[in-house]
């Protein structure tokens, strides 16, 4: 698969990535490379158009390779708010896995947010979790993520 004439890609934080299937889909429909990151812990094939990327186990391992390898332009698929932040500030773009796209409109708030949440957490409170992901929530990414590749292909 040759990439776009934008020289866009698709970086995926893909340890817990459930939308992995929907991004190949999306990506082989505009012509986009994808590269998938994730620690030696996950086993992903290549595929055409397809990279695969492994790192280590820590923490923020896989956070850590995104930035140093994004450039501007290209699209972000994370449910991580401290990566999308730094995703943005590439000038570069964000998804999240439920079809939200990370702004500058929106990304102060939720660090916020996370920041908030985790004080309660230290505090000995407790903070509800993600809610379970769903098959509607699977085909709302799917629909988002097709659309801002095609909006962003043909800003380019």
């Amino acid at each position: 698969m040759e990439a776009a004439d934008t020289g866009m890609r698709i970086l995926v934080d893909a340890d817990a990535c459930p939308v992995k299937e929907e991004i190949k889909q999306a990506a082989k429909i505009t012509g986009t490379p994808v590269i998938l990151v994730s620690s030696y812990d996950h086993v992903l094939r290549e595929e055409a158009g397809i990279q695969v990327v492994r790192v280590d186990r820590g923490k923020e391992s896989a956070d850590l390779y995104i930035v140093n390898h994004l450039k501007a332009g290209d699209l972000v698929i994370t449910q991580d708010y401290g990566l999308a932040a730094l995703v943005l500030a590439k000038r570069a773009y964000a998804l999240s896995e439920r079809g939200v796209i990370y702004d500058s409109a929106n990304i102060e708030f939720l660090l916020d947010r996370r920041h908030i949440s985790a004080k309660v957490r230290r505090g000995g409170g407790r903070t509800r979790g993600p809610k379970k992901f769903t098959a509607e929530d699977r085909a709302i990414f799917a629909e988002k993520c097709l659309k801002l590749l095609y909006e962003l292909q043909e800003k380019a």
